[in-house]
């Protein structure tokens, strides 16, 4: 009975780990992911309408998805929920400037929003997801938020430069390469030319010495 018991006291101290490694295994295969694009900064001038772009991807699908949008983390401007990839996002609170303009029906789940913004909206703009079907899984993207009286156009002059001076480069070293296949056929022509008339010349060279011989060959001795 005493062996029974210490096997059975094994057997139970296996099961943690056995749930931990499946907790982690599950954790593992968690697809949830929020993106709101490449570059997190957007920039907008004062008194106009910006889109804060948003979107979520998942491999297992959603039901029930939970999804919200807070400015600087903590005020709520935006509350909605999608019961599944055929039903539109349904709101359940929304700041009266903000308005959702994505969808989830088509290829992206897109969640984004557009609110019109003066220099007190600048800030940090996040976007949360909950997804129970992945185990209540949560992924949130952040974007940065500026405000400008005016737009400053980008100087691209140093580009330019070194763009143009890449592009002569590359212009100049093709330039060079062609006048040097040109050079080489012209000397190839020339050479060419050079031996042909070498081979002339020496086939005349030997059909005169070759008559030569043959008429004093021909020619008597003088008589004594």
């Amino acid at each position: 009975m005493a062996q029974a018991d210490g096997s059975g006291a094994r057997l139970g101290r296996s099961w943690p780990a056995a749930a931990l490694l499946g907790f982690h295994l599950f954790s593992m295969a968690v697809t949830l992911e929020v993106s709101v694009g490449k570059n997190n900064l957007v920039m907008a001038l004062n008194g106009s309408e910006v889109q804060l772009p948003c979107i979520f991807t998942t491999c297992m699908g959603f039901k029930d998805l939970d999804f919200t949008w807070y400015y600087n983390s903590t005020e709520l401007i935006y509350h909605g929920n999608i019961k599944n990839k055929a039903s539109e996002p349904t709101m359940l609170y929304a700041d009266p400037r903000v308005r959702l303009i994505g969808t989830t029906t088509g290829k992206e789940n897109n969640i984004s929003i557009s609110m019109f913004v003066d220099f007190e909206d600048a800030g940090k703009y996040t976007c949360h997801v909950k997804n129970p079907k992945e185990m209540h899984a949560e992924h949130n993207a952040t974007i940065i938020l500026k405000v400008v009286q005016e737009m400053v156009p980008v100087d691209n002059t140093l580009t330019r430069i070194i763009v143009g001076t890449v592009g002569g480069l590359v212009g100049l070293l093709i330039l060079i390469f062609v006048i040097k296949k040109i050079v080489l056929l012209i000397l190839k022509k020339s050479q060419d030319k050079k031996k042909e008339c070498l081979v002339s010349s020496s086939g005349v060279d030997n059909t005169e010495n070759g008559l030569a011989g043959s008429k004093a060959e021909q020619k008597a001795p003088p008589k004594a």
